[in-house]
């Protein structure tokens, strides 16, 4: 399979599994593309392209040629500096890496990952938040998240994979999709009664099973086992944590319990002030699962051998 081909299915996989809806999605950019075609010379010069068919910010080939042919893939949560140079010293033992594949952004994916946030919005008022709020919400929040990756050093794994000449792409939020239709789907299906319930459910799936082993599974943050879960929201896709606000939001609806990846101590206190459980699944787990949930389907059109690193473990299914 082609490199480039590997980047668009993750990208098409992704939308088809966006909890806006697809629909929703490709009118997003439609939208995109016709702001585009209004733009001046000047600032087409500057646009990122790949906006125009990839509503996903964080997932791009970040070094590597559209055609070139891959077999063997190197893949891990994080695919930093250090990973970079394991690929190569693999690469000298006589392992094949035609690819390293990062979950979370780097480069120039890393850059701007932040701009995927906005779909947080849509899926907000999907659970009965006015979307007028959920947007003035995120924007605070957007902003922050934008200023605080801006002094990072973002080409440096990239640099590294491009003087070594490997192939090196990030699937963040396609992946993240997956995670979150799959356990809202078994969460609509089984609907749990209780957190303990909740529990019982995610430690059945061999992820957070896993994740369990090394005292990194899911754990109650807000409420205790015999808690009544209510209306069960899976929050785990659209970059990174949204606004600390959004919880008084949500208990002005009929959300009892956000299952989600990661929750800060400030975001936790908030909704536990306003009366909101919430389940950690365990983040890196959950990339897992996303990923694998992913690489399920890929593999379907064609196997890739894939060489697991950087928290990453291999489920099929």
């Amino acid at each position: 399979m082609k490199l480039g081909e590997i980047y668009r299915f993750a990208v098409e996989k992704g939308m088809e599994k966006d909890p806006r809806g697809k629909k929703k999605v490709l009118d997003e950019l439609k939208k995109i593309k016709e702001k585009y075609e209004k733009m001046d010379k000047k600032e087409k010069e500057y646009f990122d392209r790949e906006k125009l068919s990839n509503p996903y910010a964080d997932t791009r080939i970040l070094y590597g040629e559209l055609n070139k042919e891959i077999k063997n893939v190197l893949m891990g949560i994080d695919m930093e500096v250090g990973e970079v140079l394991a690929a190569q010293m693999l690469r000298n033992k006589g392992e094949k890496i035609d690819l390293i594949i990062s979950h979370h952004p780097e480069g120039s994916a890393l850059a701007s990952f932040y701009e995927v946030m906005h779909m947080q919005a849509d899926i907000l008022n999907k659970y009965g938040v006015p979307i007028n709020v959920a947007e003035d919400l995120l924007g605070e929040r957007i902003k922050e998240v934008s200023q605080k990756v801006m002094p990072a050093n973002h080409q440096r794994a990239v640099d590294l994979a491009r003087l070594f000449d490997i192939p090196m792409m990030c699937i963040h939020t396609p992946a993240d999709n997956h995670v979150t239709n799959y356990l809202q789907g078994i969460m609509d299906k089984k609907k749990p009664q209780t957190l303990d319930d909740i529990m019982n459910i995610l430690k059945e799936i061999p992820e957070y099973k896993e994740g369990a082993n090394l005292n990194n599974g899911p754990k109650i943050i807000v409420g205790s086992a015999e808690k009544r879960a209510g209306k069960v929201f899976v929050d785990m896709t659209g970059g990174t944590e949204g606004s600390q606000k959004i919880f008084e939001k949500l208990s002005q609806t009929d959300v009892g319990t956000i299952v989600g990846m990661h929750l800060s101590i400030e975001h936790s206190k908030e909704a536990q002030k306003n009366h909101i459980n919430v389940v950690i699944a365990g983040h890196i787990p959950s990339d897992n699962l996303g990923l694998n949930l992913l690489l399920d389907e890929l593999f379907k059109k064609e196997k890739l051998k894939i060489t697991s690193l950087s928290g990453f473990r291999r489920v099929e299914r």
